[in-house]
Parts: structure tokens; sequence; C-alpha cells
């Protein structure tokens, strides 16, 4: 794969600073030493080094010129490979989208009291597995509920477990039909204009009864009964206005930037 001179810098700053400080960030966090973050670590590193494997191309002319390249890692953590890994994004979220069909994108987020519970559970997939199909039916309510009929909708839901700040803040971003479909009666229903304020009570009674039910713990129904009494209003829940792009492609290319992007901005590595 080519890469522009200044993204090769780039790369190897990033490769550099795994290679000096891994090790010893692995000591003092010991979470972070498991395979789920050591195989995209080492991948990065091992990227385009003959070491993971190489292939040799020699001169058909003289037959002496050998040259060997490196194989790319091919994963989303590396910067140089990140391109491609957004691009099969792109072409596999394309392939389930339709055509002349309205979006709508969602993100609900957590209260900060509840990110300590998730963190400590972080390890735990059927937790992110839960949380991302408690913001599925939480919408799929809200449009049931506006529309005054029992509607299927059609999701994306993509979780992040950090905000941009780098801290743990686990939330979801949901690309949304605008609308559902009545499964008796086989027909469409446009979701058009509505308070977004039901969002918000929704998401605090589908999230809060999805904790209960899933940690049965007694400090976990205290802390959400304060958060019922603190918030009685909702949860915080974002809805994109006028932003969302109208083609397939171009929804499925905003998406990737929220799951499918290189781990830190080119720009940011070099002002860092």
């Amino acid at each position: 794969m080519h890469m522009p001179s200044s993204q090769k810098i780039d790369k190897e700053i990033f490769r550099t600073i795994f290679i000096d400080h891994w090790e010893s960030f692995k000591n003092r966090h010991p979470g972070y030493d498991t395979s789920q973050y050591e195989n995209p670590v080492q991948k990065m590193l091992g990227c385009g080094k003959e070491s993971a494997g190489y292939s040799e191309h020699r001169c058909v002319y003289c037959g002496g010129d050998i040259r060997r390249i490196g194989f790319s890692c091919k994963s989303g953590f590396c910067l140089s490979c990140a391109k491609k890994y957004v691009d099969d994004f792109v072409g596999k979220v394309s392939q389930v989208l339709h055509g002349g069909m309205n979006y709508r994108h969602i993100v609900l987020t957590i209260p900060k009291q509840l990110r300590i519970i998730f963190y400590k559970a972080r390890h735990d997939r059927k937790l992110l597995s839960a949380f991302m199909r408690c913001g599925y039916e939480c919408l799929e309510d809200v449009v049931g509920t506006v529309l005054r009929r029992k509607l299927k909708i059609g999701t994306i839901v993509v979780v992040q477990t950090h905000g941009r700040s780098g801290h743990y803040n686990p939330h979801l971003h949901i690309i949304m039909t605008s609308g559902g479909i009545n499964e008796d009666m086989g027909s469409w229903f446009d979701l058009r204009f509505f308070k977004y304020e039901i969002i918000h009570k929704k998401w605090q009674y589908h999230l809060f009864g999805m904790l209960k039910s899933y940690f049965h713990s007694g400090a976990v129904d205290k802390i959400i009964d304060e958060l019922w009494k603190k918030y009685p209003k909702g949860l915080v829940a974002n809805v994109s206005k006028g932003n969302v792009p109208d083609t397939c492609g171009g929804l499925a290319r905003y998406l990737a930037k929220y799951v499918a992007s290189p781990p830190i901005a080119l720009t940011e590595l070099r002002d860092a």
C-alpha cells in the first residue's frame, strides 16, 4: 500500500509510542493485558515488517534484483490500514441500507454515575450486547408510541465505550429508519415530527430496567432508584437534525467515522 511520506512518519511515531510504553502500560493497568487489546497492537507493530510475513519479487530480466514487501496488518488500529478497514465497513453497511429510505441518527448516553458499573464489567460482552439491544428496544417503543401502532423498525446499532476525551463513557450511536412496518398489515408508516423529549423518558425506562434485571444487585438498584429522582425528565439522547446523508454510501461513511475511524487523528498526532 502506497502512503504519503507524512503518513509514514505518523505511523512510525505511533508505532514507536507502543514499542516504548506498551509493556509498562500493561503492568500499570493489568486489565489491558488481554488478547482483546494485545492482538490488534501486535498486528499494528508488525504491519509492513518482514517478520510478520512478506511477498518476494524478483526481476524477470536479470533474476538478481529481489525486493521483499511486508504484508499489511489490515487492522483498524493501524494508521495506514485504517482506510482499507473503513472502506470495507462502508461497503458492508451500504449493502444493508435501502435506497430512498429516510434515516435518523440517535445518540443514547448514560449518566456518569453508571459509568463505573459498566467499567467494572467492561470485559463482559454480554452486558454490551444487552446495552445495544436495549437501545433498539427503546427506539422501537418510541416509534410505536408516537404512531400508536405495533411496528418493527430497522436499525444499525454501534456501541462506543469512550468519549472524545478518551474517558470511559459507554454510549450508543444508532441509525434508525424514520418509521416502521406493521407486520400484520404489511404496511409502512412514516415517522414525521414528534417531540424528542419522549426519547429521554423511554431511554431512562429501558436502560434502568435492563440494568436492574441484568445485575440483580442491591447496590445497583440503589443507584438506579436515586437516578430516577435525580433525572425526572429522563436521560440525555441526542438527535442529529438535518445532517444525516440521504444516500446509502454517504450514510455508511457518516456512521464509519464513529465506529471504524483510526485510533487517533493524524493531525492530533502531529500537534502532540
